[in-house]
């Protein structure tokens, strides 16, 4: 990578309009970083219709427990 020194003396090396389009050309980098950064939004869960589906399931009172059990009977098969 480039140094910071060296970059801005290569830049005063350049024409003043040079100068202006490097400019513009850092903004237009900014400016397309921050419209590519997605926005994060948070899951909620609690609106989806699978969300609590087996909660009438005795089986699921230990839901650890169901899995383990699951896990042992499908592995020692």
């Amino acid at each position: 990578m480039i140094e910071i020194k060296t970059l801005t003396n290569e830049i005063l090396e350049l024409s003043p309009e040079a100068q202006i389009m490097v400019a513009e050309f850092v903004h237009f980098l900014k400016a397309k970083a921050q419209q590519e950064t997605p926005t994060v939004t948070p899951l909620n869960l609690e609106n989806h219709d699978f969300v609590g589906m087996w909660s009438d399931r005795s089986e699921m009172q230990d839901s650890s427990q169901w899995v383990k059990n699951i896990r042992q009977d499908q592995w020692t098969r």
